[in-house]
């Protein structure tokens, strides 16, 4: 073998071993060389109050379900989740945002708006505007072939740098403006009016299209992994690759632990905590182990106060989960719904290709929910709908058309149509014009003449966000529970677990407080921001 043939091997081989650790970074939401403690940025974010005021803790763990904490609690596995819910008040009745997504229900928390008013539709959408998918890091085989370079682009600088809407304040813009302080640790949304660098490595930055140093504009506190650490690499923060470069739950506890003794906390820190969210995806929702470790965690968490007791006097902690997870059925009884399967007479886009006159269909799957957006077909969004809804499997399939969001279910020759403002007003005060078959959405009038949701929370205000979020003329299709979609790469949970729709399972999660007997006005994501602000404000 000659050597410019083993050299060219060679330099194929690192490429690939250079792609992977793209695809791996994109994975953890994180890459980036350590930066050490900024001490100045540590006194900035510290709050002016006095010392007897409480601050704000919100902690999200990605996908924290009632059901766990229930089951461990019963098994006496979980002494901490006991003694918080002994000591505060424990609700098994958030209601998500939709697509059950991380960074959309992120981006729900951290500004108070469903996706028609933040813009981030999913973890994978179709741009209009720039007639791309926009995809922030599914499995590694669909970020390989779509591109480790716009992954990367999208999920590090696009998402909170041009993607999430410019004109909706966050809620760290909003604590600014009211002269408090506020910090993010690990939040996939951390957009805020303080100026701060992201540090990129030379294995990212050289490989890619990544720069080495990327601005961007977050809370007075910005602890994102590996990327940015202003809490100091000498505290024992694990952030690197084979600890997913900081982005896991023992970097988010040991930054919070550091804060509290360093007397550094902001009035408000929120927390993301996302071990769980992987464990559950590949053993399924009934695994009760990252749980119990999580369980550890928080006692720890809290014992950083000085006791449990101290840490309830000092602070107000909001323990929330952002999804939960439907158990998707064992790989013999045919849990992936093959999207382009059931769409073969049209021109699909695949991964990485461009999208042409030719494209009819553009797919952007998430989970166990998708949009499918039509191109350039002349097929009616009707008539894709009735095409679907042929598939058992396949649940929901709403669109709009002529102001008019339309909904049916497979299994199901009923059909329900509503808006906006009406006649009908709902649970949470919400007004909508509504026509057709109630039961489509498992809906009722109750005993105060209201709307009442069962199967599908909240399901109005939702689906008709998911279809405002973005432009274009699609549909949005979710998965019965036990089962979930797919794209041409999309990565499966066969016999695990998955999210992203629609239904109770994945939609409700517990929500404990401590510190606090103020309520919050609703039992949903979309009401955190505004509870926050209520609690520092009073």
């Amino acid at each position: 073998m000659s050597n410019r043939i083993k050299g060219e091997q060679a330099l194929m081989r690192l490429k690939r071993i250079c792609t992977l650790i793209a695809v791996l970074a994109v994975i953890s939401s994180c890459s980036g060389k350590s930066r050490q403690g900024d001490e100045v940025e540590l006194l900035r974010a510290k709050s002016n109050r006095e010392p007897s005021s409480k601050k704000v803790i919100l902690v999200v763990a990605d996908s924290l379900m009632y059901q766990a904490i229930d089951e461990g609690i019963k098994r006496k596995l979980l002494p901490t989740f006991r003694y918080m819910i002994d000591n505060g008040r424990y609700y098994k009745d958030l209601v998500s945002s939709f697509p059950t997504m991380s960074v959309t229900i992120d981006s729900s928390i951290v500004t108070g708006a469903y996706p028609d008013g933040h813009h981030i539709p999913g973890l994978v959408w179709y741009s209009a505007d720039e007639h791309r998918l926009v995809n922030y890091g599914t499995g590694p085989m669909e970020i390989m072939r779509h591109g480790v370079n716009p992954v990367l682009t999208d999920a590090i600088i696009h998402l909170n740098g041009k993607h999430l809407n410019p004109r909706i304040a966050t809620i760290y813009d909003e604590l600014t403006s009211f002269g408090f302080k506020s910090g993010s640790i690990n939040g996939l949304i951390y957009r805020g009016k303080t100026d701060h660098i992201l540090a990129v490595p030379p294995y990212l930055h050289k490989p890619t299209s990544l720069p080495a140093e990327i601005k961007v504009k977050g809370p007075d506190l910005l602890a994102l992994g590996a990327f940015t650490n202003p809490i100091g690499a000498d505290k024992g923060l694990p952030e690197g690759i084979a600890s997913k470069m900081g982005f896991n739950n023992e970097y988010g506890v040991e930054a919070v632990k550091q804060l509290v003794k360093a007397r550094r906390l902001p009035d408000f820190l929120y927390v993301y905590l996302p071990d769980l969210d992987q464990r559950l995806h590949k053993e399924g929702p009934s695994d009760l182990k990252e749980v119990i470790k999580l369980d550890g965690q928080l006692n720890e968490m809290l014992e950083s106060f000085g006791s449990k007791k101290q840490a309830l006097e000092q602070a107000i902690i909001i323990l929330i989960g952002d999804s939960g997870m439907s158990a998707i059925v064992p790989s013999g009884q045919e849990p992936v719904i093959d999207m382009p399967d059931l769409l073969k007479d049209y021109n699909i886009l695949r991964p990485g290709s461009s999208v042409s006159k030719e494209t009819e269909i553009v797919l952007a799957v998430n989970e166990t929910m998708a949009y499918v957006y039509k191109l350039t077909t002349k097929t009616s969004l009707r008539n894709f709908a009735e095409l679907l809804k042929v598939e058992s499997r396949i649940d929901l399939i709403a669109w709009e058309e002529k102001g008019w969001v339309h909904v049916i279910r497979s299994g199901s020759s009923g059909e329900l149509r509503f808006k906006a403002i009406g006649e009908t007003t709902d649970v949470y005060k919400q007004s909508w014009a509504l026509d057709g078959d109630w039961k489509i959405l498992y809906m009722r009038r109750g005993a105060k003449k209201e709307l009442e949701y069962g199967l599908y929370p909240d399901a109005l205000r939702r689906l008709s966000a998911a279809l405002h979020s973005h432009e274009g003329e699609f549909l949005i299709v979710t998965a019965k529970p036990g089962y979930e979609l797919a794209g041409h790469s999309s990565p499966a949970h066969k016999g695990g677990g998955g999210h992203g729709s629609l239904h109770r399972t994945e939609s409700t999660v517990p929500m404990i407080i401590l510190g606090t007997r103020v309520e919050p006005e609703y039992h949903r994501i979309v009401d955190i921001k505004k509870y926050v602000l209520k609690l520092l404000r009073r």
